[in-house]
C-alpha cells in the first residue's frame, strides 16, 4: 500500500509539473507589449503563415508571407501588393526580385528576420486575414475580427506553450 502511494504521488507530481513546461511550438499573439497570451496557432519551424490586410489608403489587399525558422525567428520571404505609395516598398534589396503578375507586384526572395512582429488589427479598415499551413495539411484562413477587436495591438512571436497555456488560451482555428 505504501509503495503504491509513493508511486501515485510521484506520478501526480510529474503530471502536474508537466502542465507548466513549455513544449508545443506555436505562433503566439501577445496583448500589446505584455506576456499576456491572447491567442495562438500551433506552428513549428519550417511552417508558414500569411497576413493579408487592406491598406488603409489604397484600400487594396497587401499580402505578407512569413515562415518560422529553426531558431524561432519569423522570416518574411514575400510581399504582394497592387499599388506603390505610403507604406509600400519603393525599392528592392540586392538579393530580392520584383515582378508584376495579374495586377500585383511580388517582391520575392526577401530575407527579413524578426524576433517578433507588432501588428494592429485594422481599426478604420478592419479586414485583416490570417492564413497558415501546417506541413502536409490544407491551407487554413480566418479573419482577425473573429478573434481580435478592431484596433487591437499585438506582439506576435514564435514560442513554446505549456499544456496549461494551450488549455486556457484561445487557439485560432478554421
Amino acid at each position: 500500500m505504501k509503495k503504491w502511494l509513493v508511486i501515485a504521488s510521484i506520478t501526480l507530481l510529474i503530471l502536474s509539473g508537466s502542465l507548466f513546461i513549455p513544449f508545443k511550438s506555436a505562433l503566439v499573439f501577445y496583448d500589446e507589449n505584455t506576456e499576456d497570451i491572447v491567442a495562438y496557432v500551433p506552428l513549428k519551424p519550417g511552417e508558414s503563415f500569411q497576413i493579408i490586410f487592406t491598406h488603409s489608403i489604397h484600400l487594396k489587399d497587401v499580402t505578407e508571407k512569413y515562415e518560422i525558422t529553426k531558431n524561432k525567428k519569423i522570416k518574411q520571404y514575400e510581399m504582394i501588393f497592387s499599388d506603390f505609395g505610403i507604406g509600400m516598398p519603393y525599392e528592392v534589396k540586392e538579393h530580392e526580385d520584383i515582378f508584376y503578375e495579374n495586377g500585383f507586384y511580388h517582391v520575392i526572395n526577401m530575407n527579413n528576420h524578426f524576433d517578433s512582429l507588432k501588428i494592429r488589427n485594422g481599426k478604420t479598415v478592419s479586414e485583416h486575414r490570417f492564413i497558415w499551413k501546417e506541413k502536409k495539411k490544407k491551407e487554413k484562413r480566418v479573419s482577425f475580427n473573429d478573434y481580435f477587436k478592431p484596433g487591437a495591438w499585438f506582439t506576435v512571436k514564435s514560442d513554446k506553450l505549456s499544456l496549461l497555456d494551450m488549455w486556457k488560451e484561445v487557439k485560432i482555428h478554421e
